[in-house]
C-alpha cells in the first residue's frame, strides 16, 4: 500500500514506519521535526519537512495514498496543563484539517495514535475499551475529543478508522544496520529514559514525583510495552480496516508496575546506582492504570513478543549506549 505516515519521525511513529517498509508499503513520511529526528526515519522512505495543518493536503493531493498512521501530535503532559491551546491547536486542529484533506482526496483509511490516559483515574483494572472517558489533563482530553469525532467521519463519509491507546511505550527496536527506534525526546519527560540518564551519569539524581499515592508502595503504577510490539499492532490494524467502521483498542501488557519498581529493574539491568530525590505530585498524573488487551488480541492476533519489563529496559539502555559512542 502507499501509505502517509505523520509524525514518522517521532519515536513510535518511526518505529512504525520502519515495520512498515519492512512489509514492502511505499510510504511518505510528513514531520515538521518539532520533536522528531529526521535520522529516525528509515530508508526507503519519501521524507516531507512540514506542519500537517499546512502540508497534509498537498501531500496527499500529490499521488493516490491508500491510508494514513496519524502520530503527529503533542504529547507532554505537564505542557499540556500550561499551555492547553497549544494542545489543543496541534492536536485536534491538525486531526481536523488532516480529514479533511483525506476526504478531499479520496483517501479513507486511518490509524489514530491515541492514549490510554483518556480513562483517567479509572476503577476497572485493567482497563477495557468500554472504561468511560475521564482525561485528568489537556494533553488526554484532545486525544478523547479525537476519538469522539471518529465516528461521525465513519458514519458520514464511509471512513475506515481506527484508534490505538497506548499505555506508555518504552524500550526501542534495535537493528543490525544501526538506524535503531528508540526515545529522543529534548527534554526527556518519560520515566524510563529518565531513570537510565541517571544510571549512565548524564543526571544527578531522579525526581520521584509522588510517594503518597493509593498503590502498594506509594508511587505511581503503569504499564509499558515493548515499542516494537506496539508497532507490530498498527500494521495489524491497518489490513482489519473496515469501511464506514471507527475501531478502539487498547495496547498494553495487562501487568503493572511502580515507579519504585522502575527503577529498581534500572539498577538491575545496568549494574549502575540510580539516586533518588522525592518530590510533590505532579498535577495531572494518573494513579494507576494496566490495560486489558484482549481485544487486540482476539480480533487482530495481536501478541506482544517482549512483555518483561526488563527487556524493555534492557533494549532502551542498548539504545542509549549506541547513541553515546
Amino acid at each position: 500500500m502507499k501509505l502517509l505516515v505523520t509524525g514518522g519521525a517521532g519515536y513510535i511513529g518511526s518505529t512504525v514506519t520502519t515495520l512498515l517498509v519492512e512489509a514492502g508499503h511505499e510510504v511518505t513520511v510528513l514531520d515538521d521535526l518539532s520533536s522528531g529526528h529526521e535520522s529516525a526515519v528509515p530508508d526507503g522512505t519519501t521524507f516531507v519537512k512540514g506542519r500537517v495543518q499546512d502540508a497534509a493536503d498537498d501531500v496527499l493531493g500529490a499521488g493516490d495514498f491508500d491510508a494514513v498512521l496519524h502520530f503527529a501530535g503533542f504529547i507532554e503532559v505537564a505542557e499540556s496543563v500550561t499551555q492547553p491551546d497549544r494542545y489543543w491547536e496541534n492536536n485536534v486542529g491538525g486531526t481536523l484539517r488532516l480529514l479533511d484533506a483525506m476526504h478531499r482526496h479520496g483517501v479513507g483509511r486511518l490509524i489514530f495514535s491515541s492514549t490510554g490516559t483518556v480513562h483517567g483515574n479509572t476503577d476497572q483494572h485493567p482497563i477495557t475499551e468500554t472504561a468511560g472517558l475521564a482525561p485528568l489533563n489537556p494533553y488526554a482530553a484532545t486525544k478523547a475529543a479525537v476519538d469522539l469525532m471518529l465516528p461521525g467521519y465513519c458514519a458520514a463519509w464511509g471512513l475506515a478508522a481506527t484508534s490505538l491507546r497506548y499505555f506508555n511505550a518504552a524500550g526501542a527496536l534495535l537493528r543490525p544496520d544501526g538506524r535503531s527506534c528508540g526515545e529522543q525526546h529534548d527534554p526527556e519527560s518519560h520515566l524510563i529514559p529518565i531513570v537510565l540518564q541517571v544510571a549512565a551519569g548524564e543526571r544527578d539524581t531522579l525526581a520521584l514525583y509522588g510517594d503518597d499515592y493509593d498503590t502498594p508502595d506509594g508511587t505511581c503504577v503503569r504499564d509499558y510495552i515493548h515499542v516494537a510490539d506496539l508497532a507490530s499492532a498498527h500494521l495489524l490494524a491497518l489490513a482489519a480496516l473496515q469501511p464506514g467502521e471507527h475501531r478502539i483498542y487498547n495496547l498494553g501488557n495487562g501487568a503493572g508496575y511502580s515507579n519504585l519498581e522502575v527503577i529498581q529493574a534500572v539498577r538491575d539491568v545496568t549494574g549502575h546506582p540510580v539516586p533518588v530525590v522525592r518530590s510533590a505530585r505532579r498535577p495531572g498524573d494518573i494513579v494507576a492504570q494496566v490495560a486489558s488487551s484482549a481485544k487486540a488480541i482476539a480480533e487482530l492476533g495481536w501478541q506482544p513478543q517482549r512483555p518483561a519489563l526488563r527487556d524493555i529496559i534492557g533494549d532502551a539502555w542498548a539504545f542509549g549506549q549506541d547513541r553515546s559512542r
